[in-house]
């Protein structure tokens, strides 16, 4: 019996229930489960934020989740590079990538190798992108003078 390989990638910044919502739902699809913990550089270049929390800490959060069977870190923007490194069978997102040009682009190559796109609700009352902006808010507002 072959064993599923499964690959769920993400920043993981200020983790939250979504984060949470996507390692179980993935897990339970796979007999093993590795978490793609998007680096500090990539996320520069890729998104243009400065994650709050560090590549290490972030890696670190992700391996004490207990459906995480392994963590591996994304050090190139490439999910191509990730699978070549691990050869996961299965690919998990959100379902905020389906239908967009990244998503049906990734869907196409994980095509030609045999990788299954697996997609998840997305989590739309908690999202790092909210976290981020009540964070700066908050920044912000202690900031000002009294």
């Amino acid at each position: 019996m072959t064993s599923r390989i499964g690959y769920a990638a993400g920043a993981f910044d200020l983790f939250h229930v979504g984060h949470l919502n996507i390692l179980r739902q993935a897990k339970e699809k796979c007999d093993v489960l590795i978490a793609g913990v998007v680096s500090d550089e990539m996320l520069r270049i890729a998104k243009g934020i400065q994650p709050f929390v560090p590549t290490a800490e972030r890696a670190a959060i992700v391996a004490a989740i207990s459906y995480v069977d392994r963590v591996h870190v994304e050090d190139t923007p490439d999910k191509m590079d990730a699978w070549s490194q691990l050869r996961f069978t299965h690919f998990f997102k959100g379902d905020d990538w389906r239908g967009t040009e990244k998503g049906l682009r990734l869907e196409e190559q994980f095509r030609a190798v045999g990788v299954e796109v697996v997609y998840f609700p997305y989590t739309v009352h908690t999202s790092s992108t909210a976290l981020r902006l009540a964070l700066d808010a908050a920044t912000a507002a202690r900031q000002l003078p009294a």
